[in-house]
């Protein structure tokens, strides 16, 4: 794996895992037709906006479809119930999400700057698909196993990607990987959450983007965060 790959990676992606399974199933578990795959892609693009405006509880099987125009006996051909749609969206956003991630950082020769591009392909992503907050807190109570799976996924690459930045000589050494990349991934998220999810101009619209001077004073405290030290550099000196 090339070093840019290695970045790519950095978030649990692969450069060539595609940005979607490559062989969707129906409910009996037969592979798709393309129509098939089609539809089915229509009703978790359809889910995503009723469980995000409405919530797990409020949302149901008759509103996905009516949303997506699609017959309510055609949904299970492809999902058994709500609680299945809902689980197959959160694998599907998180997919998603490690796609953008993955190309924004697939360029970049450093950590540091893998690092910045990651952020701004989540924060590009999330600006799009703001249901992601909603739906991946909501399976905090739904289903805890894919609220694990959601973070599990993205920390595990991300864990490898600055394990590799280590043996280049891009990050501090002394660092735990596992805890980092926690506190990276949090980091990213609450920041997402304060200027994208909240903010709202006085027409109350979100913004498109998360502006670039957020991106740098992130930037700024992630690189302190990252920052080789000397040898003789302790928790209490990062003068070093």
């Amino acid at each position: 794996m090339s070093t840019t790959d290695a970045f790519a990676a950095g978030v649990g992606f692969e450069p060539s895992e595609p940005p979607a399974p490559t062989a969707a199933l129906s409910a009996t578990g037969k592979p798709l037709t393309k129509r098939g795959e089609a539809t089915r892609r229509k009703l978790l693009e359809a889910a995503e906006e009723v469980f995000a405006s409405l919530g797990y509880h409020e949302a149901s099987i008759v509103k996905i479809t009516e949303r997506a125009g699609i017959g309510l006996g055609t949904f299970y051909l492809y999902f058994d119930s709500k609680q299945q749609i809902f689980e197959e969206l959160v694998v599907d956003l998180n997919r998603r999400v490690r796609h953008s991630m993955a190309e924004a950082m697939a360029g970049a020769y450093n950590r540091i700057d893998a690092e910045r591009a990651g952020f701004e392909g989540f924060f590009r992503f999330t600006a799009a698909h703001p249901a992601l907050y909603r739906i991946v807190r909501e399976a905090e109570f739904v289903s805890p196993d894919m609220l694990r799976l959601h973070y599990t996924r993205i920390v595990e690459g991300y864990e490898a990607g600055l394990r590799a930045a280590q043996r280049d000589g891009d990050v501090d050494a002394a660092l735990d990987p596992e805890v980092t990349a926690w506190a990276l991934m949090g980091a990213g998220e609450l920041i997402g959450m304060r200027f994208l999810l909240w903010e709202r101009d006085g027409a109350g619209r979100p913004p498109e983007a998360m502006p670039d001077e957020i991106i740098d004073h992130m930037m700024r405290f992630i690189r302190n965060a990252l920052a080789v030290r000397g040898a003789g550099a302790t928790e209490g000196n990062t003068d070093a």
